[in-house]
């Protein structure tokens, strides 16, 4: 692959998960405009959240038996639709049909995460997922900052419309970019050896979700991993799903603005995560997991001093979202090499997990932060981080015995 196309890939990519996070600084706009209830319009995150959930178990798992050039192209096709029922919905139940549409289709992120691997050389493998995935989370880091921009600008109608604008010119251009084809290679549940001259059927849909869940029954390793995305995601969810609470209050006071540019800080932290696959592709995964779980858990005590600080806080802004990329994509790198030809299954299988995790920490600090304010929410970071550096810890001690024995 050349690097324009990794670029691509990570543009791409950024864009089109940055669609789940939209509505977040629009809420209040959206829901005066529609006449939408506070709990009414709170739902527009939540049905985009589960839309995504049940992509990830749904439709990621085609891009083994199907062409993924052609996946990649409709799915965003389709994300342009449900972008533009959004900026036109003229009443809130249009709105939120569009949003959950919006959710589901947006797994074509993680679509394009195991197509990249796919086409990368193996000893590259590690660069290429850490570049497209600090592409990813700079779409994540970056939306709510646009949006509330774009939306002060020329309303909230106008960052769907722009959103759909762009997905439009991406799947234009990666149709023409991307090699036609790939990604039709799984034809069992789990890859197994056949006789020579053999032919093996394609899997059914049916089949095909079915193995997702025998890949997590047969591999430990993808087990693992799984508990280390949903640790992190937690914790990382935690950071910012809070965040605004404490700066938007005394003594700061910030503007949504201000608040959301806290996100350019970290995708400093995202964009040398990409060191991390290159050290996976040396064969250091181990260690710089053991590594970035150690810086996660610390970047918890500089973040403790958000309300004394704010330079306290972008350091740990930029140690949490470095340490949490780290390890997602030491994760993604490792449970592709295991079954090459089922990555979209194993992909879309873990990000499930990291969808539990992300809801967790955010459903739990909002929660903590009304009761015990911003310190409980620190701590409760500090110990979804801790229990990952535990967790691979005591996986590391087996491991050695195991080498002993």
């Amino acid at each position: 692959m050349s690097r324009r196309v990794v670029l691509l890939f990570a543009v791409a990519c950024g864009a089109a998960v940055a669609n789940v996070y939209l509505s977040q600084p629009l809420l209040v706009t959206i829901g005066h405009d529609l006449a939408m209830s506070p709990a009414l319009v709170g739902s527009v995150v939540t049905l985009t959240h589960v839309g995504y959930a049940l992509g990830l178990f749904l439709l990621v798992p085609l891009g083994d038996t199907a062409d993924r050039r052609r996946l990649v192209v409709t799915q965003l096709l389709l994300l342009v639709g449900a972008l533009a029922t959004v900026a036109a919905a003229p009443t809130a139940a249009v709105l939120l049909a569009g949003t959950a549409a919006t959710g589901l289709l947006a797994v074509v992120t993680q679509t394009m995460v195991a197509f990249a691997a796919a086409l990368a050389p193996p000893a590259a493998r590690g660069r290429v997922v850490g570049l497209v995935t600090s592409g990813v989370v700079t779409g994540i880091l970056l939306a709510r900052t646009a949006s509330g921009l774009l939306a002060d600008l020329a309303g909230w109608r106008a960052v769907y419309l722009a959103s759909a604008t762009l997905t439009a010119l991406l799947a234009l251009v990666l149709h023409r970019v991307l090699p036609r084809g790939a990604g039709v290679s799984a034809p069992t549940p789990i890859p197994t050896p056949t006789p020579t001259g053999v032919p093996t059927p394609k899997l059914r849909y049916g089949q095909l979700l079915r193995s997702t869940v025998t890949l997590f029954a047969r591999e430990p390793l993808l087990r693992l991993r799984a508990a280390f995305g949903l640790l992190v995601f937690a914790a990382f969810s935690t950071l910012w799903s809070s965040i605004a609470l404490p700066l938007s209050e005394a003594p700061y006071s910030l503007s949504h603005s201000a608040i959301g540019a806290f996100g350019l800080i970290g995708v400093a932290g995202a964009l040398a995560a990409t060191a991390a696959g290159r050290l996976n592709d040396r064969g250091h995964s181990g260690r710089t997991t053991g590594a970035a779980l150690a810086l996660l858990t610390a970047s918890w005590l500089p973040l403790a001093f958000t309300r004394s600080s704010l330079w306290a806080l972008a350091l740990g802004i930029v140690l949490l979202d470095l340490a949490v990329q780290a390890v997602h994509v030491t994760n993604q790198t490792l449970i592709h090499a295991l079954h090459p030809d089922a990555g979209s299954r194993l992909i879309g299988g873990y990000m499930v997990f990291y969808s539990a995790g992300s809801a967790t920490g955010a459903l739990a600090a909002t929660s903590l932060y009304t009761a015990a304010g911003w310190g409980a929410v620190c701590v409760l970071g500090a110990a979804f981080s801790l229990a990952a550096l535990l967790l691979w810890a005591w996986t590391q001690r087996g491991a050695a015995g195991v080498r002993t024995r």
